[in-house]
């Protein structure tokens, strides 16, 4: 053992791997090799630094051998070649260090008999495992035995990659939209991730409800933070695109293709993956690439991802409301402190991306999305719009806000019309105003004037009361007990007699207005009249049954999809 020793001519090669690979056993696994447990191991220095991957063992008792290693092999020595001064022997484990080295294993008995105090010392301070071997051993056995570990880990983690690989190629062959992918690929890490665009504004997520609030809260902030640690980590010699320093890291993974990089996937702590973590989250970037190239729009992630939040939001799939407050916040809607509308545009098909380069020109933000069938008119877009406490929403806002959607085409201008909910703080006062403006697009628009046309909900002070207790169970009892006989009368006939009552309440005191909304002769228009009066046995010129017959019919629409 004494002869032990190695030159550069002989160096041995092995595997360029990631270090950062989850797949590599770490020299805490090594340890419980029958082959090294028949050493007699004794841990001198270790800690953290047994959790250091190992993808190789190496022999040699060369006091060069620093300039032969690459970083992450197990060095095994007796020592015999080591300087005796003990400035440089502490300099021989610092320069060890400094090559990357995963542990260090000394045999005792044949050069030493006690591991020296100074490399003791200089592999505690510099969080190097050391590890001393008390009885003596074949290092050709111990190596084979690592080698084969290491091997087959390897293998496995080859069969683990092939089959991540197959499976997001068909995920991105079938055209599959981000948001699943992000699911798969939370799924099969089982840990949370995050795709964001390259403002850190998430676009898609996938994250366990309890922990929506603590991961979301002061997202931009928190994503800059760990983009520079992972820049700096990269910077001081990690490898891989999603290197990471500590097992509480993120593992972040740009998403780009052809030179255009379009976000970062964000992997969050989780259990070890025999593909390797790394190795997976950078499948999903490839299939979420695929996906971006093959789609060509420029918005399609935008519209994709804030739709699904639309769709949660107004369809209640949220824990709670910091949780969701917090999701949205983290998709770019400030809501602490802003002054917030639900606004439901109609008239012309508005894209996520041209709402919000309308509400940047109002020093605001905007997240849209197409309306649920049945919630508004056909065509609708709801746009949860959200302003500086500066700045006001009034007539002249609205316009402008409208104009910016039409983009200048004077047609489209001319067709819109938007619904605006009175003005909230928080997220369910706003998704209070989101409400009344979807009640509000929900009655027949006015077609007298040119567009934009603006409805408020502060107008209509009757439907911003039933919005507000639209889930009351008397108030449900009253709309039902009201109209159920023309209910009834339209269902078997087939019949207009709620639009017709519409188009009177729409129109009170003009009975000429009334008829021409609902598209009836005006003999036609009164037989309608006189037979709503006798199914419901009331006086239509009676202003009380006028406003309880509105009041049922606000509370049907409201609840009716």
């Amino acid at each position: 053992m004494a002869d032990r020793r190695e030159d550069e001519a002989i160096q041995t090669n092995r595997p360029v791997l990631d270090p950062a690979d989850d797949g590599l056993p770490t020299v805490r696994e090594i340890l419980t090799i029958p082959a090294v447990a028949q050493g007699i191991p004794e841990v001198l220095s270790g800690g953290d630094a047994l959790d250091a991957h190992v993808r190789w063992a190496h022999v040699s008792d060369s006091a060069g051998v620093a300039r032969l290693l690459n970083g992450g092999e197990l060095l095994l020595s007796t020592g015999s070649g080591w300087p005796t001064d003990p400035r440089e022997l502490a300099a021989f484990i610092a320069g060890l260090v400094d090559v990357g080295v995963a542990g260090l294993v000394l045999e005792l008995g044949v050069h030493y008999r006690y591991v020296p105090a100074v490399v003791e010392a200089a592999a505690r301070e510099h969080g190097l495992a050391l590890v001393a071997l008390h009885r003596e051993v074949k290092f050709v056995a111990l190596t084979e035995a690592v080698h084969s570990r290491i091997i087959s880990v390897q293998t496995a983690a080859l069969r683990a990659r092939d089959e991540v690989r197959e499976r997001f190629t068909a995920l991105a062959l079938r055209g599959s939209p981000p948001d699943f992918i992000v699911q798969q690929l939370a799924q099969t890490l089982g840990a949370a991730v995050v795709l964001e665009n390259l403002a850190h504004e998430v676009v898609a997520a996938e994250v366990p409800l309890a922990a929506e609030v603590e991961l979301f809260t002061r997202w931009e902030t928190r994503s800059r933070a760990a983009h520079r640690r992972h820049d700096e980590q990269r910077r001081l010699g990690g490898s891989g695109a999603g290197a990471a320093a500590a097992a509480d890291e993120w593992l972040i993974v740009p998403v780009e293709a052809r030179g255009i990089r379009w976000g970062h996937l964000i992997a969050l702590p989780g259990p070890a993956h025999p593909a390797g973590s790394i190795s997976v989250l950078e499948q999903g970037a490839i299939a979420l690439a695929l996906g971006r190239l093959a789609d060509g729009a420029a918005d399609e992630w935008v519209r994709i991802g804030r739709q699904r939040l639309v769709d949660g939001l107004l369809d209640g799939r949220f824990a709670g409301l910091p949780a969701a407050s917090a999701r949205i916040e983290a998709a770019g809607l400030p809501l602490e402190g802003a002054r917030l509308f639900g606004v439901v545009i109609t008239g012309g098909v508005i894209t996520a991306s041209v709402a919000d380069a309308a509400a940047r020109d109002l020093g605001g933000r905007a997240l849209a999305g197409a309306a649920p069938e049945g919630a508004a008119t056909p065509s609708a877009t709801i746009v949860l719009l959200s302003l500086p406490a500066s700045r006001s929403f009034d007539d002249a806002a609205v316009r402008a806000f409208a104009a910016a959607l039409a983009a200048g085409d004077a047609a489209v201008l001319d067709r819109l019309v938007l619904a605006v909910g009175s003005e909230a703080s928080g997220l369910d006062a706003l998704l209070g105003s989101v409400q009344e403006a979807i009640d509000l697009a929900r009655g027949p628009a006015p077609r007298s004037a040119r567009g934009p046309i603006v409805r408020r909900s502060d107008d209509r002070p009757l439907m911003r009361l039933v919005t507000a207790l639209r889930d009351d169970h008397r108030l449900l009892e009253h709309g039902e007990r009201m109209l159920e006989p023309l209910i009834d009368y339209d269902l078997a006939r087939k019949g207009d007699l709620l639009d017709v009552l519409g188009a009177v309440l729409a129109h009170p005191g003009n009975r000429t207005a009334a008829a021409s909304a609902s598209h009836l002769s005006r003999s036609v228009f009164y037989q309608r009249l006189a037979l709503i009066g006798d199914l419901l046995g009331v006086d239509l010129d009676d202003g009380e049954t006028l406003t309880a017959l509105h009041l049922a019919l606000l509370v049907r629409r409201s609840v009716v999809r």
